[in-house]
């Protein structure tokens, strides 16, 4: 009975130590490279996009304010 569980106890550690290495392998070469190039682009694009689109609103909102812009009225904040 114990060379039995034993036996199940080593072909589950090693089962899980080569889906560890094969995981590894795959993040350490190119393919692996790749996606996370990708994923870091991707995350640099959305923060300019997202930086530009609240610039842009904070700049309409100081030419309202100093009424430089004919299409917003000058005035307290709403």
């Amino acid at each position: 009975m114990k060379k039995i569980f034993w036996l199940g106890l080593g072909i589950t550690v090693g089962v899980l130590a080569a889906r560890k290495v094969a995981a590894a392998k795959g993040a350490i070469g190119p393919d692996g490279l790749n996606r996370a190039v990708g994923r870091a682009a991707d995350a640099v694009h959305d923060f300019a996009d997202a930086l530009r689109e609240n610039m842009d609103h904070r700049e309409s909102e100081l030419r309202g304010a100093l009424g430089l812009d004919p299409d917003r009225p000058v005035g307290p904040r709403h």
